[in-house]
């Protein structure tokens, strides 16, 4: 049980790689704060899945752009469960549209979630985890942050981008204490992904070495190594999972 004892927030995660993440800690022995927006619902599924592997877990609704939101749910976790060791910013959201038809109200959108909940949640997490002198914070952004998949999801990878630039800067910022790392994900068989047309999930296939998307889960391996003590020694870096896609 790597996280016995440990405190866990992870946003977004009432669906996909979040839930898969917020899970896998639980399986590990952690206390889960599940972070949703919309679907109480769902949340609580995710909810009921850790208790029935015997771990403990809470939700909290919380839309992360919002400062004040951020700073209550952050202050319940602690009431809660008295420490916060590890923070997964999960929490994302992504558009497909032409560039010169795109809203200046979904740009904003994109970075609001993608990028300013980011900065927040880490923001207010950090401030318990430099009086534990210990922390762990994972960052989800995308392969579309490092070679952009389509013009289409330009804010997307723009926000993607701008979080792997923002890991690296967190981590020299909140080093030693708090170790800052990143998951980039290739294609993962979620509901983001399921509008795919079949040429294009051919075509995206045949770049990656292994010929599938990738299961939620095996993205959650990832950060929970991560966040472990076996990634003891690493901060400040980017985990490429994506299947071997060139």
């Amino acid at each position: 049980m790597r996280f016995e004892g440990k405190v866990v927030l992870v946003t977004g995660a009432s669906r996909g790689i979040g839930k898969a993440v917020a899970t896998g800690f639980g399986k590990e022995g952690a206390k889960v704060v599940v972070n949703y927006s919309k679907s109480k619902s769902k949340a609580n599924e995710v909810v009921k899945e850790i208790e029935k592997y015997g771990g403990e877990a809470i939700s909290i609704k919380c839309d992360i752009s919002d400062e004040n939101q951020v700073r209550d749910m952050i202050e319940k976790a602690v009431q809660r469960f008295s420490r916060l060791d590890i923070l997964v910013n999960n929490a994302g959201i992504g558009f497909l549209s032409n560039f010169e038809e795109m809203k200046t109200e979904q740009w904003k959108r994109t970075f609001d979630v993608n990028m300013l909940g980011g900065f927040l949640c880490s923001k207010y997490a950090a401030k318990q985890m430099l009086k534990q002198k210990y922390g762990r914070i994972v960052n989800i952004a995308s392969t579309d942050g490092i070679n952009t998949y389509d013009p289409r999801s330009i804010d997307y990878a723009a926000t993607k981008a701008a979080v792997i630039n923002f890991t690296k800067s967190l981590a020299q910022a909140l080093g030693p204490d708090i170790l800052v790392n990143c998951v980039a994900p290739g294609w993962v068989a979620t509901d983001m992904s399921k509008g795919m047309s079949k040429e294009t999930m051919r075509r995206e296939l045949s770049r990656q070495i292994i010929k599938r998307f990738s299961r939620p889960e095996e993205q959650a391996n990832a950060v929970l190594f991560l966040a472990s003590d076996d990634a003891s020694y690493i901060t400040g870096s980017v985990l490429v999972v994506d299947g071997g896609f060139r």
